[in-house]
């Protein structure tokens, strides 16, 4: 693994800046050698404020946080580069931004004419400002990390990267190592604002798809069915022409949820792991008249403190799931003082922090989390009426 820090003035990296993003095909600069922003890499979630104080550190010839860009041999710049007459030949040698691109596109978008915001005072465009002006910001250095190395070391020193701002989430890290025709492909269905897979399943999930939260759930499941990790996943699949599979299989997936589950429970039902689930009980023969019976028990039921938790159980009957309430504090004290401090089973004294309060009916089998229906043991008659 090479890692080196490099200073490059603005001048240099809005150098053939040009943003191709309407037609899904990026952003590049730095004289047509940095890809600024991959197909793969997020859409701009720098907010009007957070620009600004990017163009106003540069303006105070403040410290930005180093940047970090990674070394790509051949890749798909060289085709992006030829489709756009205004940049300059490709070179042997590409970058990708892996870090630093909203700040990038800020000062790039900056000198392109794009917005005008206030300096000391003063509305300005940069075209706006006078010559001395505009080279105070073109000979602002910017410090940026190179790396250049294997997959795998790329992967490891990027997860290690303490990065500050809008940090980078894992599946973006991802995305960069294992770029591709195959991340174009899936990026276009999971990670798009108002992307298809939101529009199927935002009922279902949680994130959002330009922070690659979509695409990394659907990952996450599709690599559990198959017993794999999602880097193994995207490994496979890197050079795949389209991403079908995937796609085909999120379908799937949330169809199966609207046939058993419907979509009643929208408050409930968002951000379950709903892949894992379809993962173990796809082929569960259960009719949506009776889950839809059982669904509205459950969810009337105040003892049942996790709501988001019925879906499963009703799948696989672990109790586990529902967060049963416990008894409190005060019905502990209460039922202990009842006991004289024995054990309802063995009838041993033991102090309070030495006994557990148990349901005498459980809640199975209709047992409600009250006083009357309250008993303290001792841990080991408890553990071994657990067991039972």
């Amino acid at each position: 693994m090479k890692i080196e820090l490099h200073e490059i003035r603005v001048r240099e990296l809005c150098a053939g800046y040009n943003d191709l993003s309407i037609q899904e095909e990026g952003i590049v600069g730095y004289g047509g050698r940095l890809n600024i922003r991959p197909k793969y890499q997020r859409e701009f979630v720098y907010d009007e404020k957070q620009r600004n104080a990017v163009m106003d550190t540069v303006w105070q010839n403040f410290p930005l946080n180093v940047m970090y860009w990674v070394k790509v041999e051949n890749g798909e710049l060289n085709q992006l580069i030829n489709s756009s007459n205004s940049l300059n030949s490709p070179s042997d040698i590409e970058y990708e931004v892996l870090d630093g691109q909203q700040r990038t596109i800020s000062i790039c978008s900056f000198i392109a004419g794009e917005y005008m915001m206030l300096f000391d005072g003063n509305l300005l465009g940069f075209n706006n400002m006078t010559v001395e002006q505009q080279n105070r910001i073109l000979d602002y250095k910017l410090q940026v990390y190179i790396c250049e190395g294997t997959d795998e070391e790329k992967l490891k020193w990027f997860q290690r990267i303490n990065i500050a701002g809008e940090k980078l989430k894992e599946q973006e890290i991802r995305n960069a190592i294992y770029s591709g025709s195959w991340v174009t492909q899936a990026k276009r269905r999971f990670s798009k604002t108002g992307c298809v897979a939101y529009k199927i399943g935002s009922d279902f999930m949680n994130g959002s798809p330009i922070r690659q939260d979509y695409f990394e759930t659907a990952l996450s499941w599709i690599a559990d069915k198959q017993g794999i990790t999602i880097e193994q996943y995207m490994a496979r699949h890197q050079h795949d022409t389209d991403a079908d599979e995937l796609w085909q299989y999120y379908q799937d997936v949330i169809h199966w949820i609207e046939k058993l589950f419907g979509r009643k429970y929208k408050k409930e039902m968002k951000g379950v792991e709903w892949g894992l689930l379809y993962n173990k009980h796809k082929d569960t023969t259960l009719t949506a008249t009776a889950i839809g019976e059982q669904m509205a028990k459950l969810m009337a039921d105040s003892d049942v403190q996790k709501k988001s938790g019925i879906f499963a159980y009703i799948l696989d009957g672990d109790i586990h799931h529902l967060g049963i309430r416990a008894f409190d504090a005060n019905t502990r004290r209460e039922v202990y003082e009842r006991q004289g401090g024995k054990c309802a089973i063995c009838g041993k004294p033991f102090d309070i922090e030495a006994m557990e309060a148990d349901h005498i009916t459980p809640w199975v089998e209709g047992g409600r989390t009250i006083a009357s229906n309250c008993q303290m043991l001792c841990r080991d008659c408890n553990r071994r009426k657990s067991s039972k």
